[in-house]
């Protein structure tokens, strides 16, 4: 089988609803604790605010040491609740734990929790065929002198040299039925279990890949297992052999999972454009291929392409699930590989990726982007004015799709989320209008929260109108009407900040300048909170830069340099925090113990924290030149 590469990381969402945020904001202390006690019972537990590890990353010098951290933290995992799958808070507090009770020092952080990780997911992951695992192996393992593999877009091409354990793994994993892919902390791993190819995962790396690549795989509820390397140095380092045999070869079946997954919810969503797509939404006009071609099915064939492939299904599945768990959460309980919907359901969910792709189209078409899910963009494939067209109908074919299910759903039901598609689609063109309006004439006085009006009308919508048509569906929205918009405005809010500090991490393995996308003169956050910093030099320094030309990399490196005296990385990350905070306090005002933990999902998915410090380390950024024009604070 050959595994196609995609992004891992969250794509666009797009639009809804005015802020009443405020800039203020507290930082946690650094200090503080996540409280742990000894009772692990079967009761859903609220949240508790997360606290950043990123640095807590050593692993025990000596086997005895590691091995003495292995059995204390197997003895841990047995008194853990498995109906729930843990968040990373929860699991820095368990680990906290086991760390006092074996009197070792807070650097083991992060193996303490790797550990007690493998022993909370054990059971199930050896409960899973051979030929339903991923062993995910990192480069680093090969010897770095005389490796006669290769790399390809899909990892190292490893062959049975017999010169390394690369090659020793997986032979024996291959024989057993396992997909075996080495990569370094591949971006493919989600997509890959999504599309339904595999169940669990046994994955070796360093501490700092592990914690990036897996992360997002572990709050889906993915059984993994992982065995840390030695070092993080990415050059010959080893590991503990014997940990990878003690799982590699195991399978003992159980009868039933233990612990509650969006696996099958996921995949639901996928397999609605990829197995049931032509079923549910039947092609009119494009029935052949020579229809496709002509006039009259042009329109229909692209649309539908377009709908058809790309992107993540993120949207749809946040109907899925928001449906569900309304209705009692049977698909977290399913032994199902893919949990079934009725046509109604899965023709909403898909109408709600048909108004978010009609937005890209047109997004697109205004800041004249070049590739969208790794091709060309619409309006660059065929011409502006098809692209225009093809948005339209998608948007038309939304509402279609709404009012399909009015038979099973009612009327009022599908009125209701008829009138909240409208709303986004609203307040979607106030934000994208007061962002073209503000690149035409900027206003060098923009404050904070100016932007982040902007942010909640352009990137919140999608979300709101995806867990409102799911809740919607399920009966009436009493419980929950008023806590959506606001719940969504902050997580859309918290979004499009992280986007936003995302560009400033370049990516030096993949020739990615950092800070490109923030010289495309739009009203950000970033550009608000130096704004609001900045002196008056500077403030002249950022109009020049921004509405400059020439040396690209000079202009980034200049208002790096502004951004950093301005302290407005640090802000914003206290921004994206404080929106995390009053996401998941609004979560735990639900009674809804699974449509809280959906809630909980959303935030811990959508609002992931960086595990380093924004910007990212200097030599990832290009230097910066001397200067007459950039000010002193």
């Amino acid at each position: 089988m050959i595994w196609s590469k995609t992004e891992l990381s969250i794509d666009s969402f797009e639009r809804i609803e005015e802020p009443t945020l405020t800039i203020a904001t507290t930082e946690t202390s650094q200090d503080q604790v996540i409280e742990t006690t000894s009772d692990f019972s079967d009761q859903p537990k609220k949240r508790k605010r997360r606290r950043s590890t990123s640095h807590l990353k050593a692993v025990p010098e000596t086997l005895a040491m590691r091995e003495r951290v292995k059995a204390a933290a197997e003895q841990f995992a047995e008194g853990l609740n498995k109906a729930e799958p843990f968040t990373k808070d929860e699991l820095e507090g368990f680990a906290r734990t086991l760390l006092d009770q074996l009197e070792l020092p807070e650097k083991f952080l992060g193996f303490a929790m790797v550990l007690i990780g493998n022993f909370f997911w054990k059971r199930q992951f050896m409960a899973i065929p051979y030929s339903r695992r991923l062993l995910l192996l990192p480069h680093c393992l090969k010897h770095a002198e005389g490796c006669p593999a290769e790399y390809d877009e899909f990892g190292l091409d490893c062959e049975s040299c017999g010169a390394c354990s690369i090659a020793d793994y997986k032979v024996k994993a291959e024989k057993l039925g396992y997909k075996v892919l080495v990569a370094e902390g591949s971006p493919i791993v989600l997509k890959i279990i999504v599309a339904g190819y595999i169940d669990g995962i046994l994955g070796v790396a360093c501490l700092n890949v592990l914690e990036k690549a897996i992360d997002k795989v572990l709050i889906t509820g993915v059984p993994s297992y992982a065995v840390p390397l030695h070092t993080g140095d990415c050059k010959n380092t080893s590991l503990d052999e014997s940990w990878v045999w003690d799982v590699l070869e195991k399978y003992e079946p159980m009868e039933e999972n233990q612990t509650r997954s969006y696996v099958p919810l996921m995949r639901a969503a996928n397999h609605l454009f990829d197995s049931n797509f032509d079923r549910l939404l039947p092609r009119v006009r494009a029935t052949t291929t020579e229809k496709a071609a002509s006039p009259l099915g042009k329109t229909e064939d692209i649309a539908y392409d377009w709908l058809a492939k790309g992107g993540k299904r993120f949207r749809p599945f946040i109907t899925l699930a928001a449906y569900d768990a309304a209705t009692g959460g049977k698909s977290l309980k399913s032994q199902e590989g893919v949990f079934e919907f009725s046509d109604s359901v899965g023709r909403v969910s898909m109408a709600i990726e048909a108004f978010h792709k009609a937005s890209l189209v047109h997004d697109d078409i205004q800041d004249d982007d070049l590739y969208r899910y790794g091709r060309e963009t619409l309006h660059r494939a065929y011409d502006v004015g098809m692209a225009i067209n093809v948005g339209d109908y998608l948007i038309g074919l939304g509402y279609r799709l709404v009012n399909s299910a009015r038979s099973e759903l009612g009327a009022e039901v599908a009125c209701d989320i008829l009138d909240r598609m409208a709303m986004a689609h609203i307040k979607l063109c106030d934000g994208q209008g007061a962002e073209m309006a503000w690149q035409s004439s900027p206003d060098w006085t923009m404050t904070p929260l100016e932007a982040l009006q902007i942010y909640a009308l352009k990137t919140s919508p999608a979300f709101e109108a995806a867990l409102y048509a799911g809740l919607r569906m399920s009966g009436p929205m009493d419980a929950y009407d008023e806590m959506v918009p606001v719940f969504c405005r902050h997580l859309g809010v918290g979004f499009q900040i992280l986007n936003d500090l995302k560009d400033w991490c370049g990516d030096s393995n993949n020739k990615l300048v950092a800070g490109q996308d923030a010289l495309a003169l739009r009203p950000t956050v970033l550009l608000s909170l130096a704004i609001q910093a900045a002196n008056e030099q500077q403030r002249r320094d950022l109009e020049s830069i921004l509405t400059g030309v020439g040396d690209e990399e000079r202009r980034i490196a200049e208002l790096k340099h502004i951004f950093d005296v301005c302290n407005v990385f640090e802000k914003a990350e206290a921004l994206v925090d404080k929106s995390r905070a009053r996401a998941e306090a609004l979560a735990d005002d639900v009674e809804s113990d699974e449509v809280r933990q959906l809630l909980y999902f959303l935030v811990d998915t959508v609002l992931a924290p960086e595990e380093e410090p924004v910007p990212i380390h200097p030599d990832v950024l290009v230097p910066l030149p001397v200067t007459q024009h950039v000010g002193a604070v």
